[in-house]
């Protein structure tokens, strides 16, 4: 092939994105990643001081009243009834029945790690489901998931067990999988459309009000420490505000499939975390399993390299 031929070839290659543009691309999945982890660590503290169902109740009602708040302020465009139902469907799987599934199924005896597994696998079931709004996992998909699968499992193996809770318990921790699997994908489907603010005003308000029965058998039992005042503070803020906020963005931007995929570093993370702020033990076996998660995600969610342009010779 001669000079001119091979000039041509390099000016029909697609140009790779900058340094600048790939950064602005990943760092909202970082940051959820971050957020997201965090509330596994400050509920741990949370639910120290508070019944399940009395923290959910006052951590959704005040992230409802924060971004009710903002909508006020701002006004957007009233989006009509279709989107408000939908919106309120993800409230009730994605907040209500996540959430209160794990967090009951955890009160009720079934081990922390069983539940972090469980969540943790939330990306296989999503991608089992994806046709169902018309995506399509591909097999170098499927092979990160797996490997994501076993990397989430070394990271929880030494709080892997069975038998303190009864099969209700482990019921509940099963629907809290169901609940986010398929909020996810109906929230890709039906529900990123709706103004932002409005959007999670909606799924944050039926989830107080599904919950609220709950805390009333509980008489919202709280007690008045800074460390329930602290912890609650920052599950509305940081997790609920600013965590649903960036699951927003991410899954209208991208496929459910792959924002889900995200969901794999969050054990990890987790076990960072509670290293540096509870003490946890950290070992070499979990950072073998961040490794593998960690390329488990990066496998399945880069972009596939389109074939560049080829001149015959």
């Amino acid at each position: 092939m001669n000079a001119s031929c091979t000039n041509a070839t390099s000016s029909l290659s697609l140009p790779r994105p900058s340094p600048l543009v790939a950064s602005a691309a990943v760092l909202p999945g970082m940051l959820f990643v971050l957020v997201w982890s965090s509330g596994y660590v400050f509920g741990k503290i949370a639910l120290d001081h508070a019944a399940p169902f009395t923290l959910l109740t006052l951590r959704f009602g005040g992230a409802a009243l924060v971004f009710g708040l903002l909508a006020v302020l701002t006004r957007p465009a009233w989006p009509g009834w279709r989107p408000i139902l939908h919106s309120a469907v993800v409230g009730l799987l994605s907040l209500a029945l996540q959430f209160g599934g794990v967090y009951v199924g955890v009160q009720r005896g079934a081990e922390v790690g069983v539940a972090a597994l469980l969540v943790g696998s939330m990306p296989l079931v999503t991608a089992a489901l994806a046709p169902w709004i018309g995506e399509r996992v591909s097999a170098r998909e499927w092979l990160a998931l797996a490997i994501g699968l076993v990397g989430v499992t070394l990271v929880l193996a030494d709080r892997l067990g069975f038998g303190g809770g009864d099969a209700v318990a482990y019921s509940l921790l099963a629907l809290g999988l169901i609940g986010i699997s398929v909020g996810t994908l109906y929230q890709k489907r039906f529900a990123t459309g709706i103004d932002m603010r409005l959007g999670l005003t909606i799924q944050h308000v039926v989830a107080a009000l599904v919950l609220v029965p709950g805390a009333l058998v509980e008489n919202f039992r709280t007690d008045a420490t800074a460390a329930f005042a602290g912890s609650l503070g920052w599950l509305i803020a940081v997790n609920s505000v600013g965590g649903f906020a960036l699951l927003f963005t991410l899954l209208r931007r991208g496929e459910a499939n792959r924002v889900a995929q995200l969901f794999f570093l969050i054990p990890p993370v987790t076990a960072v975390f509670g290293f540096a702020l509870l003490g946890e033990h950290f070992s070499a076996l979990k950072l073998a399993g961040f490794a593998l998660a960690a390329a488990g995600v990066y496998l399945g969610t880069r972009p596939q390299r389109k074939a560049s342009g080829r001149v015959a010779a």
